[in-house]
């Protein structure tokens, strides 16, 4: 019986092996097939990035946030786009003052007295990787914030590393939605930010190779799967005083 049962599974292996599309070992990967990426540039040169396809639909959905008092990190872009005429001030934080765009400078890291309770929406896409006090990072972003006020947040979780950035200041930190979910709810609250997990695997092998998101259908790479997260976004809001 024991031999049977050893046959059985020799001729089950074999037939999975046979029988499995692609087969083992028959893959083509064609112009992927590479060790280099076709763009170093993210995709821009290619046209919209993928994850700013991600990101620019969430900051639509959210675009009634924009509002009053903005400070957006590194320029006002989205400030302007989405915020519009509901925006009473905008400002732009940068590090240092090698920004000429940057009517604030000063590190999201370290306490600020006079930011603290300032801003009725602060953007920050793409940043607190950059940071590596991140904890503290998230924890000014609540204090900088008047109660009411809202952080739109975007983080990436599988991309290819920043070079300017990792000669400048450092890139340190990739993300999953979990990690992201535990540090706004311990800064926030519990439940005080919305947390979304974006990507599949087709959008992380396209985005790690710097292909652009007009190169595939839209559909496919707004399809989820969470095993491959390759950004994550946060709507995080300040409790007000009760």
């Amino acid at each position: 019986m024991s031999k049977l049962k050893d046959v059985y599974r020799s001729m089950r292996r074999w037939l999975i092996h046979a029988t499995r599309r692609p087969r083992v070992g028959h893959v083509q990967l064609g112009d992927l097939n590479r060790l280099t990426p076709i763009s170093r540039d993210w995709g821009f040169d290619r046209g919209q990035a993928i994850d700013r396809l991600y990101i620019e639909r969430f900051v639509t959905a959210y675009a009634d946030d924009i509002r009053g008092e903005v400070l957006e990190v590194s320029n006002n872009e989205y400030t302007i786009r989405y915020g519009g005429s509901k925006v009473a001030r905008s400002d732009v934080l940068h590090p240092d003052d090698g920004n000429p765009r940057a009517t604030i400078v000063a590190d999201l890291a370290v306490p600020n007295p006079g930011l603290e309770g300032r801003f009725d929406c602060i953007i920050c896409t793409q940043t607190l990787q950059l940071i590596y006090e991140v904890r503290s990072a998230v924890t000014q972003l609540h204090r900088w914030l008047k109660p009411g006020g809202v952080a739109l947040v975007s983080v990436p979780g599988i991309s290819q590393i920043s070079r300017e950035d990792m000669q400048q200041t450092g890139d340190y930190w990739r993300f999953t939605g979990a990690a992201v979910r535990r540090m706004f709810d311990e800064e926030f609250g519990e439940g005080a930010a919305e947390i979304e997990v974006l990507g599949n695997v087709l959008a992380a092998t396209a985005f790690l190779h710097g292909m652009a998101a007009g190169e595939f259908d839209e559909g496919d790479l707004l399809e989820k799967d969470p095993q491959f997260q390759m950004l994550t976004t946060a709507r995080a809001v300040k409790q007000k005083s009760l």
